[in-house]
């Protein structure tokens, strides 16, 4: 008799998220029947410039944006490159400031230091060592030639909430651009860019249960930025490129069921996270939460474990069928610590050791607990044939103590 196969468990969503039914029927008739060029003027081409624009509607609702502000990207990653170096373009031309943070995802921080080549000056703010910026600080780092302002709404890795709407009326008040990535805020947190002061907004189809290679930027009415793709004019002229009809309207479909399902989805992860965050430090011993308590997205849990490496535990996991992360998928293979986890203040032996689970709407609290059977025994091997216990563990049991 065979044995029946083990039920895998996905805890992995900022890395990326299942495509859902809903959103794959809307897309197929595009791959097929209706398969026309949106910049065509027959039938076909009609008939796939409508579906586009209707798309673009649903995806200007969830943010309480107007249809004509959103631009289709190839993801989140173009998304931040166009508004960075399109706003530097346009304002700077070859000088001028750019005020970030130090924990920005590297498509926005790449970008910067792209800039940086051509006489631009970067500043990036500083986090707590629950992962938010002050205020005060960010007001005393803006300058006469300050372009752009570039703050994300929340942390891919951490989870951390970003005070964005403060930060959009301070930039307001200058006259400067604000950007802000909101790749993993999207269906996560609430986001209105009239209400938080947002000029340029980037977006990603498959954070959100839509397909992979689309997203957008949202440009608010009267923000000048330089395209960086050049060719038939696509997109006003900011993305030149045939258009990915079908990718955008399966963009479009995630956007209207992110909007539809809101209260009960975000109430459901919330309910999960919370169940992980408590239970986690009680069943494993100096496991500890990074970013804030409860000023952080609804999906995301990031601990640290003393005495192990989080890649280890990451596979010794998936062995037992549950998916995790130890930060950004983007940055997988990567030896060196995670900048986010550095700039908290962590250690370089503390930033090794972080688990992150970012949760989905599918997601059940059978699941979470299955994992919270499995965390401990993991943790618990690995934890036997780590050359810093035993080490450590002297050092504490003389005097030493365990900093959190």
């Amino acid at each position: 008799m065979t044995a029946s196969p083990m039920k895998r468990i996905y805890f992995d969503h900022s890395a990326t998220s299942r495509v859902l039914p809903e959103v794959f029927e809307a897309m197929a008739p595009f791959y097929t029947e209706r398969f026309g060029n949106a910049s065509s003027l027959h039938s076909f081409g009609r008939e796939a410039k409508a579906s586009m624009e209707l798309a673009r509607k649903h995806l200007a609702a969830l943010i309480n944006a107007e249809p004509g502000e959103i631009v289709f990207t190839s993801g989140g990653t173009e998304a931040d490159n166009l508004a960075v170096k399109g706003v530097a373009a346009y304002k700077g031309r070859s000088k001028g400031h750019i005020l970030t943070t130090c924990i920005e995802h590297h498509a926005v921080l790449e970008s910067c230091a792209y800039l940086k080549r051509f006489g631009f000056e970067v500043t990036e703010l500083p986090v707590s060592k629950d992962g938010i910026i002050d205020l005060g600080e960010a007001e005393k780092a803006l300058r006469e030639d300050t372009v752009l302002v570039s703050v994300m709404a929340a942390n891919n890795e951490i989870g951390t909430i970003q005070p964005i709407r403060q930060i959009g009326a301070l930039a307001r008040s200058r006259g400067i651009p604000f950007h802000t990535d909101a790749v993993q805020a999207i269906g996560k947190m609430g986001i209105d860019v009239k209400r938080d002061n947002i000029d340029l907004l980037a977006l990603s189809g498959h954070k959100f249960h839509g397909p992979k290679g689309i997203g957008a930027l949202y440009v608010r009415k009267g923000t000048r930025i330089e395209p960086q793709i050049h060719g038939g004019g696509h997109e006003r002229g900011l993305r030149s490129s045939t258009e990915n009809v079908p990718g955008i309207v399966g963009l479009g479909k995630a956007a209207e069921i992110a909007k539809r399902d809101f209260a009960s989805t975000t109430e459901s992860m919330k309910g999960l996270r919370d169940r992980i965050i408590q239970r986690v430090p009680e069943v494993v011993p100096r496991a500890y939460l990074n970013g804030h308590m409860t000023q952080r997205l609804v999906n995301n849990v990031n601990f640290r474990f003393d005495f192990i490496e989080g890649e280890a535990l990451m596979l010794q996991l998936d062995m037992k069928g549950i998916a995790v992360s130890t930060g950004s998928a983007c940055s997988t293979g990567s030896l060196e610590p995670s900048h986010v986890l550095m700039a908290l203040g962590l250690k370089h032996e503390q930033a090794h050791g972080n688990l992150r689970l970012t949760l989905g709407r599918e997601n059940t609290y059978e699941e979470v607990d299955r994992f919270l059977e499995v965390l401990p025994g993991v943790v618990s091997r690995l934890r036997e044939i780590s050359p810093l216990n035993e080490a450590t563990a002297k050092g504490a049991r003389e005097g030493g103590s365990c900093v959190q």
